[in-house]
């Protein structure tokens, strides 16, 4: 294992092969926290979901791009450090404070193109990204969860570094496993991580038992003992 890392390889490449909904249903399997937390809202949304599903260590952060003439100092050398010293894979993760979050943007193909050469597998942020073909072109792996894209940056400006940030309604702290596909953003917790691929095969396995019910055997009386609260 890398010095790096909290995880094996191996584990960690077990979680990749399983889509994000999968995952979210194992940890309610596990019963390790209430089923309406640990999931991000609609406000943010996967850019590239043809990738396989993100998996990695929070580095969090504030930012913001649209105080009108701000010059803050970007305090870019803070975040570099940041980053050398955090286990890897990284998910740089940026929570907007500032003027303007529906116009902010801290993130594009040249900041992504730095985070791949330090170990970084994504970012996730509540603002916007810019020059979606040139991350996609540059670096072709690298996943991006964000409001939007915009044209331009402004001033972007760190606020602070590895503080609990809270991005789309999921709060997310230094370190925290993420992951995440098409269908969203979760945090694993930390005690489900070593069980969690062999929970997630467990429900892979009660959903095609489900959909051969609906596809071959359906009745409504089969339906409804299978939906029973028990069951689900």
């Amino acid at each position: 294992m890398s010095p790096n890392s909290r995880h094996s390889p191996e584990v960690l490449q077990a979680l990749r092969a399983f889509d994000t909904a999968t995952v979210s249903n194992a940890i309610e399997k596990l019963a390790l926290r209430d089923r309406v937390t640990g999931y991000a809202s609609n406000r943010i949304a996967c850019q590239f979901p043809h990738l396989e599903p993100m998996v990695g260590y929070a580095v969090t952060a504030t930012a913001d791009s649209t105080t009108p003439g701000d010059r803050r100092p970007p305090r870019v050398d803070e975040l570099l450090e940041a980053l050398e010293a955090a286990p890897r894979p990284i998910v740089m993760v940026i929570q907007h404070s500032g003027h303007e979050r529906e116009r902010c943007c801290v993130i594009g193909d040249m900041f992504c193109c730095v985070l791949d050469k330090l170990g970084g597998v994504g970012i996730v942020t509540d603002v916007n990204a810019r020059d979606k073909s040139g991350i996609a072109r540059r670096t072709p792996e690298f996943q991006v969860f964000s409001a939007g894209w915009v044209a331009s940056h402004g001033y972007p400006a760190y606020l602070s570094f590895n503080t609990p940030v809270t991005v789309a309604g999921l709060t997310i702290h230094p370190g925290d496993l993420l992951h995440g596909d098409e269908s969203g953003l979760i945090t694993i917790p930390e005690e489900a991580v070593d069980s969690l691929a062999d929970a997630a095969r467990q429900v892979q396995d009660e959903e095609a038992e489900f959909f051969d019910l609906v596809e071959n055997r359906f009745s409504l009386d089969a339906l409804k003992q299978r939906m029973r609260p028990d069951k689900a």
